[in-house]
């Protein structure tokens, strides 16, 4: 089966291989400081709508396709929450994520975070009145 697929063979010497690692951007030392700045401040930024027992962590890691950002939310119950993807590189000379792109990710990673208390702890609350 394997002989039938164009990834078959030693890594790096099959022609999908080589296209593949073609294909991978690199960042300059520029654009890796421009990044991890930008995701630091979408990692500030969703702090900022979420009270302190909240744990916002962000990364900025080397994938297939290239550089990828993950920014992640714990919240104090319920399930972790996490928005990643992969930053557009070219034209990038005062930022690589736009101060837009910043707020709604972090709008979004705070709400999907309270989300999860709502329903870790809506089970195990009484309403009060109606």
């Amino acid at each position: 089966m394997n002989g039938n697929t164009p990834y078959a063979g030693l890594p790096g010497e099959t022609q999908a291989g080589k296209r593949a690692a073609a294909d991978v951007p690199t960042l300059t030392s520029t654009q890796k400081r421009l990044l991890h700045r930008d995701v630091s401040r979408i990692a500030a930024r969703t702090r900022e709508f979420l009270p302190d027992e909240y744990v916002v962590d962000a990364d900025v890691s080397s994938g297939v396709g290239g550089p990828q950002v993950t920014v992640a939310v714990r919240p104090p119950v319920g399930h972790a929450v996490s928005a990643g993807f992969t930053p557009n590189l070219e034209n990038a000379t005062e930022e690589i994520i736009t101060s837009d792109e910043r707020s709604e990710v972090a709008r979004g990673l705070a709400a999907s975070a309270a989300l999860q208390v709502k329903r870790a702890v809506s089970d195990n609350v009484t309403p009060t009145g109606k």
